[in-house]
């Protein structure tokens, strides 16, 4: 627990909305690639990105201390190691999208239904906003992008025979396949998604097929399925449904890789005990405890091998379960 007195913990919350519009207005603005060269001043800046000096002095001095950019001298902001995240194309859009998008959509959360405000603000799912407004829906499959290399760590801790066609369900641009393949190179995969998704086939090679569809439907054939924080984007309903399509497509071998946060209990910090209030506004949905990944595998046809924090292993069982 943080060694603030009481008080201050509390106004640390209650200024968090605050914070993440912050941060979302200089990751739009890019003022983190305005800085990259060096200290400048604001003025110089705001007339650069359009703005207004005034406003966006008062919003780099809040980021600043909290060490998101560094006042050097009056009126002359730096880069820290903290903004310099916002360098990244992905980082940039998680910003924009926790202080745009999903930040009208928390104002809502409520404790009384234990639906999805998203909906209720947009006056439709977020998956279907999502194909209208595609350049959201660009933002968002480049901020999924980051983490792919820790995602990759857990991957790469597995036993791979070194033949087996990987699918990856929900996969997006596929990049979480592409990097497998580059350290496994007798795999081949499969990556499934919505026909909007943003991709660059020519990435994916000759070893990796995009095929649009919804998971919901059907589930192309393989050997190893992989489900890349999908699962807490739905309600246990919804997220069983997609486990029983993923195993009428698989083999009585088939394996299943669920990268998910896995809920602890007791009181310490973890980032899926927030995860967890997005997805609720967002979907409805969830991220789960233990005990919650077991029920939800109850009755799916696959059966839980091991639940750790970041990977959970599966295996079908000996007949489908409908």
């Amino acid at each position: 627990m943080s060694n603030l007195p009481p008080e201050s913990r509390l106004y640390d919350l209650m200024r968090g909305a605050l914070a993440s519009r912050a941060l979302a207005i200089a990751a739009d603005l890019d003022v983190a690639g305005a800085l990259a060269g060096g200290p400048r001043p604001v003025e110089e800046v705001a007339r650069e990105r359009r703005a207004d000096a005034d406003s966006l002095h008062r919003i780099l001095r809040a980021l600043a201390s909290e060490g998101v950019f560094a006042e050097t001298s009056p009126r002359v902001f730096a880069n820290t190691e903290a903004s310099e995240v916002l360098l990244s194309a992905g980082w940039r859009d998680f910003a924009h999208l926790f202080g745009t998008v999903w930040h009208k959509a928390a104002v809502e959360l409520e404790a009384e239904t234990g639906s999805a405000t998203f909906e209720r603000v947009y006056g439709e799912g977020l998956w279907a906003w999502f194909a209208s407004h595609p350049d959201e829906r660009a933002a968002f499959d480049r901020a999924m992008v980051e983490g792919v290399e820790h995602r990759m760590d857990e991957l790469a801790s597995l036993d791979w025979r070194g033949d087996e066609t990987v699918v990856d369900v929900g996969g997006g641009n596929g990049s979480l396949l592409v990097a497998l393949l580059a350290r496994h190179p007798g795999l081949r995969g499969v990556v499934l998604d919505l026909p909007e998704t943003v991709r660059d086939e020519g990435r994916l090679g000759d070893r990796i097929e995009f095929v649009s569809g919804s998971f919901f439907d059907t589930v192309p054939r393989g050997d190893v399925y992989v489900l890349s924080t999908i699962l807490h984007d739905w309600p246990d309903e919804e997220a069983a449904a997609i486990l029983r399509s993923i195993r009428r497509a698989a083999p009585a071998h088939g394996r299943l890789i669920v990268i998910d946060a896995v809920v602890p209990s007791g009181n310490d910090r973890h980032g899926a005990k927030w995860q967890d209030l997005l997805m609720l506004v967002l979907f409805g949905a969830r991220e789960r405890s233990e005990e919650q990944w077991r029920a939800l595998f109850a009755g799916t046809g696959f059966e839980p091998l091991s639940i750790r924090d970041g990977l959970i292993e599966a295996r079908s069982l000996g007949h489908h379960e409908d």
